[in-house]
């Protein structure tokens, strides 16, 4: 069995047209966020605070712990890997968010494989929250990813 030589670490980036309060806020108030990556959320994200987040159609929900927020600027948590969210201010009305994804655990296959789902999986959520803060638009990416898996 091959070895990994350095544990894999997400990147994902994206340019979002908004002002930083309101993009950093899309990801701290579930309400926002339900409108483009999962359907329900328990709370606000606030440092120290445990939540619970729930894809409805697929039957999942993950606990997440917040480890640290700073205000427009980063979010970090666990859900069994860490999270971060790091906000930088672009022009007057861009927000450039950068979410890094670490400490995968498994076989290195397994390790690789969650690292490509994180990838693809967080690639999706910031094309939904361009789509949907830009434009308005719900594009249910996350829903239309796997609707063989949907429960019924």
């Amino acid at each position: 069995m091959a070895e990994l030589l350095q544990d894999p670490k997400v990147k994902v980036e994206m340019l979002i047209r908004k002002p930083i309060q309101e993009v950093f806020e899309a990801f701290i108030d579930p309400e926002i966020t339900s409108k483009f990556w999962f359907t329900q959320g328990s709370g606000r994200l606030e440092a120290g605070s445990c939540v619970q987040w729930h894809w409805a159609m697929y039957g999942a929900t993950a606990e997440v712990e917040v480890k640290e927020i700073e205000v427009n600027k980063r979010i970090l948590l666990d859900w069994g890997t860490l999270v971060e969210w790091v906000f930088t201010e672009q022009a007057e009305n861009g927000t450039f968010v950068t979410i890094s994804n670490s400490g995968f655990s498994g076989s290195p296959d397994e390790i690789v494989k969650q690292a490509l789902d994180s990838t693809e999986g967080f690639t999706i959520v910031l094309c939904g929250l361009k789509a949907y803060l830009e434009h308005g638009i719900r594009l249910n990416l996350v829903s239309d990813k796997a609707p063989y898996a949907h429960i019924s």
